[in-house]
């Protein structure tokens, strides 16, 4: 089992910036890959960015248009994402997963584990 907790996620305005976090914890051995993924209200989670295990691979949802940064530290067992420029459109609960498996790196379905979510609010 893997065990994430997300934080950082609070109520911020247009343009600013922001920063999450995920700590991992338990047995990641079969884990090739942690994601973010978002839900806004009303709309289906979707696919954020993604890190390979060794951090030298990533990948990001096209809405992101050189905006978040997502980075891991092996040695803390945290997973990251910085996010510039935010929107108001931005606004949803911000998840971190962990990949197991070959299923699309984009996919929700590709995830086996998942923490409990993080509030981002982005005023206008």
């Amino acid at each position: 089992q893997v065990q994430l907790v997300a934080s950082g996620g609070r109520l911020v305005q247009a343009g600013d910036s922001l920063g999450l976090s995920c700590e991992v914890s338990g047995r990641t051995s079969d884990i090739n890959a942690m994601g973010w993924f978002r839900q806004a209200p009303g709309k289906e989670r979707e696919f954020v960015a993604v890190i390979s295990q060794t951090g030298d691979y990533t990948n990001y949802g096209d809405f992101v248009e050189g905006r978040f940064t997502i980075s891991r530290d092996g040695a803390k067992n945290t997973l990251y994402l910085q996010m510039n420029s935010l929107k108001p459109e931005d606004t949803a609960v911000y998840y971190c997963a962990a990949r197991r498996g070959t299923m699309p790196e984009w996919a929700a379905g590709a995830y086996a584990y998942w923490g409990q979510g993080t509030q981002v609010t982005v005023s206008s």
